[in-house]
């Protein structure tokens, strides 16, 4: 018997005014896999994120979640899913039993269900011992927990987080991914993550990196990182105009091409090191640095899309928020 995909996107497309935000978008996400979305800021995660969770209409394109069609199945969709998004959706007055159970009020729930599906769940995120504090005492990891529980009492079989671990510090980051990791080996939910986080990206099964509305690569980290096949160098030039000359010369002498990104140069090698010392020797008056590397995912992206994951609009480096991460 063969298993249908928990999530299918078909060449979905989606514009605010003249900007496309959405491109030909066409992927699927199986049943009970850990699936990430990732990209940078306009990359086209959030909209695809509103478009899954019915909050906006679909402009083109096909959407089902657990079977049902977004457009034509909407209220379908809505019982068959538990969100949590990015804006915190807690109640901070309530306290912790207090949030959840209005959420399976919510839902229709009461009596001997609601308590066992509440105390199910504040067992499952280890909040049964905060119950009765007030959620504004907790730390952000909690309540982001609190926010998940709340989401999973109706028990849909797809769970969509919008940048669960945005504000959180890396030992929060950690527990909520392995009470994340904790929940899909119990109940076999499929779980579907937006990130521009690199770290958090490596722990989804798989991967569908976006840029600019246009899906650019898909697959296991595993798969992703072999893909480049080789060591990745950087090489930090002086400025712009010496990176292009540099370019040139290192593709005149080592019949080698250099991806160039401002006043970088990015090359693949199989064997880095050899090609770092020879390149060194040669150009030290060239380079302001060097550095070798095995590939990461930041590396997939530029590979892909021809330019880094932290970049505006005219091509330029962006300024990275406080807490923003590779």
């Amino acid at each position: 018997m063969q298993v249908l995909p928990a999530i299918t996107i078909d060449s979905v497309a989606h514009r605010y005014g003249e900007r496309m935000a959405l491109n030909d978008l066409s992927f699927a996400v199986q049943s009970g896999e850990i699936f990430g979305l990732l990209g940078p800021n306009g990359g086209g995660k959030t909209t695809l994120f509103k478009l899954l969770t019915t909050l906006m209409p679909l402009q083109s394109g096909r959407l089902s979640v657990a079977g049902f069609d977004v457009r034509s199945q909407p209220d379908e969709v809505r019982r068959s899913i538990g969100v949590t998004f990015q804006s915190p959706s807690v109640d901070v007055k309530l306290t912790v039993r207090e949030n959840i159970v209005y959420q399976g009020r919510l839902y229709g729930l009461s009596g001997a269900t609601l308590r066992d599906r509440v105390a199910e769940q504040m067992e499952r995120f280890q909040i049964a011992d905060r119950a009765s504090d007030i959620v504004q005492t907790l730390s952000g990891g909690l309540k982001r927990r609190v926010e998940i529980a709340k989401s999973l009492l109706h028990r849909p079989p797809v769970l969509l987080l919008d940048e669960p671990s945005t504000g959180l510090d890396p030992g929060a980051r950690f527990d909520l991914w392995r009470a994340i990791q904790k929940l899909r080996a119990e109940s076999g939910v499929t779980v579907l993550v937006t990130t521009h986080m690199m770290e958090e990206a490596e722990k989804c099964d798989r991967l569908a990196i976006l840029d600019r509305g246009q899906l650019v690569a898909i697959g296991t980290p595993d798969e992703l990182r072999s893909g480049i096949g080789g060591d990745c160098i950087t090489i930090q030039a002086y400025d712009a105009e010496r990176a292009g000359t540099l370019v040139q010369r290192i593709q005149k002498s080592h019949q080698i091409t250099p991806q160039l990104l401002n006043s970088q140069l990015r090359i693949e090698a199989p064997e880095g090191a050899h090609l770092v010392h020879t390149l060194t020797s040669e150009y030290s008056d060239e380079i302001r640095s060097i550095t070798l590397g095995k590939p990461t995912l930041e590396d997939v992206f530029i590979r892909a899309t021809g330019h880094q994951f932290w970049e505006d609009e005219a091509g330029a480096p962006a300024l990275r928020k406080p807490g923003d991460r590779r």
